[in-house]
């Protein structure tokens, strides 16, 4: 499948998705099957601290097959599943943290969350699973019956490895915790103004303001803009949308001395002459959806192979993914904000009135192309600066690893030295991609620490 058609897939894959069978790897395959823990009595069972991650990771990398297999998971939507489901997963298990601490009163206007049974045992591992088993049929309720047996296939797989370890009433109780809590949380993302957003990415309401320097759809497809309201949601953890609101983008000018017709140049002269590192490198993050779990999902996907590789436990990884979707999610919030307060054009857009009236970054690029929303600020910067904030913040900032998620694409392994590094490298990407101008990526990346710093001091 040809990357330039993705976003006509967003809009036609519901009619086919029914046909798709999410597949997901027996237990075994996920490392749930390793050597069985000693049974508990129920007064007795260890806290999340004391189990590892591996619930938590494979039900997070299933949540990236979801996203980048169900219909109408653009980017914005794909953040938001990816925050209420890491906030679901904390939630469930925080009663059995260690250093632990109820999101309600911390997230904006959750307010309230099952309690649990004082004195009772839980089995934490089981607890996340029926939860985060419970949060992603709610989530993907409209994905049809195979995303329902992918994600039933998964809860009965775990339960099948763990439930020997917890008394019949533990189990019970542990299962019936999971489903109160993603309850509890999907009722309150419901009030967040992106309630079922797959279905309706392009609002045919929807009319861009007009004039020089705004926003036109762009080719091939010339789609309408995508989640223009975006913006207006209400955020995690940000106290609003315009918490780390920018300042606007260049001015509007054609004069060859003005900073738009220089930063204008810079992309044209760039894709014009691109690398073969510059290509591959706008290809490897072009994370697009369908073929890809979109940007949100490669960072999730960087977060996961982080906690396998170091080991973690259990409450450790519900932490780190909390920390992770929240900013993400809110990431999208504050970029869609700005993207569509200013309803900057793109640089295809500028360049083929302007500069050059053939010029096709796509005849170097291909298949990438420009999508379909403004361009200022970058949403892949403000993305990956938002995750390169937090998971610096929990791992170091000179953590070195290694991303292999886009072997399936056939890319190899990058390797960072540090979570800025990667992110930094994202975003030139969209310049090499003839994408994003400079100022667009450069702010993006300024936004995006910002959301994680807020998210960092929300969550402390």
């Amino acid at each position: 499948m040809r990357l330039r058609k993705f976003w006509q897939i967003i809009i036609t894959v519901p009619l086919l998705f029914a046909l798709i069978a999410v597949q997901v790897p027996p237990a075994f395959a996920l490392g749930l099957s390793a050597s069985p823990t000693e049974k508990h009595a129920a007064t007795a069972l260890p806290g999340a601290d004391e189990h590892d991650h591996r619930v938590a990771t494979a039900w997070f990398a299933l949540l990236e097959d979801l996203i980048r297999q169900a219909p109408g998971f653009s980017p914005p939507v794909a953040s938001r599943a990816i925050g209420y489901t890491a906030a679901t997963l904390y939630e469930a298990i925080v009663p059995g943290m260690a250093h632990g601490r109820t999101l309600a009163g911390r997230l904006n206007e959750l307010e309230w969350t099952p309690p649990v049974e004082e004195g009772a045992a839980y089995h934490w591992p089981l607890v996340a699973n029926s939860a985060l088993a419970s949060i992603l049929r709610r989530l993907f309720a409209h994905g049809g019956a195979s995303v329902r047996e992918s994600i039933d296939l998964l809860e009965r797989s775990i339960r099948t490895r763990y439930e020997a370890d917890a008394s019949p009433e533990a189990l019970r109780r542990s299962i019936r915790r999971g489903r109160d809590v993603a309850a509890a949380i999907f009722e309150w993302s419901k009030h967040d103004g992106g309630h079922e957003g797959y279905f309706y990415n392009f609002p045919r309401t929807y009319r861009p303001p007009e004039g020089d320097g705004l926003w036109v759809p762009t080719p091939p497809k010339y789609l309408r803009a995508l989640q223009p309201s975006w913006g207006m949601n209400r955020p995690l953890a940000l106290p609003s949308p315009d918490a780390c609101a920018l300042p606007p983008p260049p001015p509007y000018s054609t004069d060859p001395s003005s900073q738009l017709y220089q930063e204008a140049w810079e992309v044209y002269v760039t894709v014009k002459n691109l690398t073969p590192w510059q290509r591959e490198t706008a290809l490897y993050w072009a994370d697009d959806p369908v073929l890809t779990a979109t940007p949100p999902g490669h960072s999730l996907a960087i977060a996961t192979q982080i906690l396998r590789q170091e080991n973690a436990s259990l409450a450790r990884a519900a932490d780190v993914y909390l920390h992770l979707g929240v900013a993400i999610a809110d990431a999208f919030i504050a970029c869609w904000r700005d993207k569509y307060r200013y309803n900057y054009l793109r640089p295809i857009t500028y360049i083929r009135n302007v500069i050059d009236p053939g010029w096709n970054a796509t005849a170097v690029t291909d298949p990438l192309i420009t999508p379909p929303f403004p361009e200022y600020p970058s949403g892949h910067s403000t993305e990956a600066a938002a995750m390169a904030t937090v998971l610096a913040a929990l791992f170091g900032e000179e953590y070195r690893f290694t991303d292999s998620s886009m072997e399936r694409l056939g890319f190899a392994p990058r390797t960072y030295a540090s979570f800025w590094e990667a992110a930094q490298e994202a975003s030139m990407s969209r310049l090499y991609g003839g994408i994003h101008f400079r100022s667009g990526n450069e702010q993006g990346l300024a936004q995006g620490r910002c959301v994680g710093e807020w998210v960092l001091a929300r969550l402390q």
